[in-house]
């Protein structure tokens, strides 16, 4: 479901184009339909390289912002910056509405709302959700560029004054008088700004949720989601496929950091394995599922989606004697599958599992997106009161300085400055994240924590979340720094929730030897420069928040880390806000990154 909502107006959506996609299921280029809506030859810059900005609706590009949301406005009836500034949409919302729009026009997905005057109390906009925080195209410009005009504005989003503005402009409704309606009239655009009724179109030809989205009078195209399924199932291919080298789980396991706090709290907690029936979700060489029948389980079932690593966990289980099936008599079983599909592969019953233990992190703790088959699996398997190990996950996120760049290197090879080409990777990285080793002695502040979960009761659309962490400078000099960007790490625990006899933690941080996840590495755009506020001068210092003559005595964040439109990536939203000993304050640029 779709939807814009407007002041004494109503949407209506419309439109005849489909999606075209190469056959191994990756996204391909958009149709223009045969009368030419949204159409035209692409336009290109002065010097003929191709435009950069494509429209929301139609196939249509730009070579800016501007021309783009003149173009909705007047073709599509869309005005981004009246419903920006009525609705009253901060930075992450409008970045959420556009990922939102994109989405539901390929999905060909029918919508429509329309306003009533009744109370209007815990309204959510429709594209109000983490998961539009995603680019729904990774190179999707729009997104970098249409607030570059509101880089320094300091007006923060006050959700109550929205909610009283909003109160103003009515109740949202949905027609349901309207379903089943599959066509307009020809004057039928995308009409944000008019007043024509509105017809909700919910259930086009029979199908659920298909889409119309232009005022021409067609024939609704279906985007057929086996399509985008086959996408995903290349990604999972690939994804399981990669863990078929053993290349891979020789670093794993040479891993102790990782590896000796599972076997700890495998094998040091006897009243939680002995006669347990233990699942591991992602076994690869069945390292844990070894340690859980070593620790006295009554049967453990090792679950891997590579066929190569359960053939390789099988042998090994039948080596070490603790393989069940009808010439062994051990207790360990290897099914080859995906948890999401385990049904098909052994007999267990829903809710049968004592103990739910899985090595499911990756860099930046979510990369990979295993966490939410782990939840399937908790959910599906797992007694009420089981135990999942690890039940804990914190991120936590520190300011780093010029020791964790490149930088000195550069500054004098072999006694040569080619200082230039520190910082032309520096510039680069500000673009990526990075997956690197970070020493604690180059971090320029104090680590804050950025987000918790609870892994024995979280939902699992709590993947995707938005936090805020305030960064103090560290005072073991008394000098200005500069942060060059912020690290992220993580720690996994296992409590004594479950763990009784001996609960553990197992640490990524810079502070703790390192592992093979090493930390996330964020560069910002601009290095900020900061110093306690104890070292700070008490008199009036001109210059901009942020620099050698005016440092921020503490550096704001917002992230947000959101599973991206490609399977198994994730996007990360950094926003970072210096603030003075005096609490003036100095806003950068959003910077997205995909891992």
């Amino acid at each position: 479901m779709a939807a814009t909502m407007v002041k004494d107006g109503n949407l209506n959506y419309s439109e005849d184009e489909e999606e075209n996609y190469s056959d191994d299921g990756d996204w391909g280029d958009w149709k223009a339909d045969d009368n030419g809506v949204g159409g035209g030859e692409e336009e290109e810059d002065d010097d003929g390289s191709e435009s950069d900005f494509l429209c929301l609706f139609c196939d249509s590009h730009f070579v800016s912002c501007d021309l783009l949301f003149e173009h909705c406005r007047l073709s599509h009836g869309f005005d981004f910056h009246r419903i920006r500034k009525e609705l009253k949409l901060d930075f992450y919302s409008s970045f959420k509405l556009i990922n939102y729009i994109r989405s539901k026009v390929a999905e060909n997905k029918c919508w429509s709302w329309k306003i009533e005057a009744d109370d209007f109390k815990d309204v959510k906009f429709p594209w109000d959700e983490e998961k539009y925080l995603k680019p729904f195209w990774q190179e999707d410009s729009l997104l970098y560029s249409f607030a570059d005009d509101e880089e320094d504005e300091e007006d923060t989003f006050d959700r109550e004054e929205v909610m009283e503005d909003l109160r103003k402009l009515g109740d949202l409704c949905i027609d349901v008088e309207a379903l089943g309606e599959t066509s307009m009239s020809n004057n039928d655009k995308c009409n944000i700004n008019g007043s024509k009724d509105v017809t909700l179109l919910s259930n086009c030809n029979g199908l659920k949720d298909d889409l119309i989205v232009n005022g021409k009078d067609a024939e609704p195209k279906v985007c057929d989601g086996r399509l985008v399924n086959r996408n995903i199932k290349k990604v999972n291919e690939n994804y399981f496929g990669s863990y078929s080298s053993f290349g891979i789980h020789k670093e794993m396991l040479s891993d102790k950091v990782r590896t000796e706090a599972y076997r700890d709290a495998l094998l040091k907690n006897p009243t939680l394995l002995n006669g347990s029936v233990v699942m591991d979700v992602g076994c690869g060489t069945g390292i844990l599922s070894l340690f859980a029948a070593k620790a006295g389980a009554l049967r453990v079932v090792a679950v891997e989606a590579s066929e190569k690593m359960a053939k390789v966990a099988t042998k090994i289980a039948k080596d070490n004697k603790v393989f069940n099936d009808n010439e062994h008599n051990g207790v360990l079983e290897v099914a080859h599958s995906m948890v999401e599909e385990l049904d098909k592969s052994i007999q267990i019953q829903p809710h049968s599992v004592d103990v739910l233990v899985s090595e499911w992190m990756g860099y930046c703790l979510l990369y990979e997106s295993m966490l939410s088959s782990v939840l399937y699996a908790r959910d599906r398997w797992l007694k009420p009161g089981g135990a999942i190990l690890p039940d804990t996950a914190t991120m936590f996120v520190a300011g780093f300085g010029k020791g964790a760049t490149s930088l000195p290197f550069w500054e004098d090879v072999y006694g040569f400055d080619m200082s230039s080409i520190g910082k032309e990777i520096l510039e680069d990285t500000a673009r990526l994240p990075i997956v690197d080793v970070i020493e604690e002695r180059d971090l320029v502040t104090q680590p804050a924590l950025l987000q918790t979960f609870d892994l024995a009761t979280m939902k699992p659309d709590e993947v995707d979340f938005t936090a805020t962490a305030t960064l103090e400078p560290t005072e073991s000099e008394a000098k200005t720094r500069l942060c060059h960007g912020v690290v992220l790490w993580f720690d996994t625990g296992f409590t004594s929730r479950f763990c009784k006899e001996n609960p553990t933690v197992l640490s990524t941080s810079p502070y703790t030897p390192p592992t093979h996840w090493a930390q996330t590495v964020l560069t910002f755009q601009e290095p900020i420069s900061v110093a306690p506020a104890s070292l700070l001068p008490r008199d009036d210092r001109r210059g901009a928040i942020g620099t050698k003559e005016c440092p921020a005595s503490s550096i704001h964040l917002r992230v947000s880390v959101a599973r991206a439109h490609e399977h198994r990536s994730i996007d990360i939203s950094l926003e970072a806000t210096g603030l003075s000993s005096k609490g003036q304050k100095r806003h950068w640029p959003v910077q997205i990154f995909n891992l």
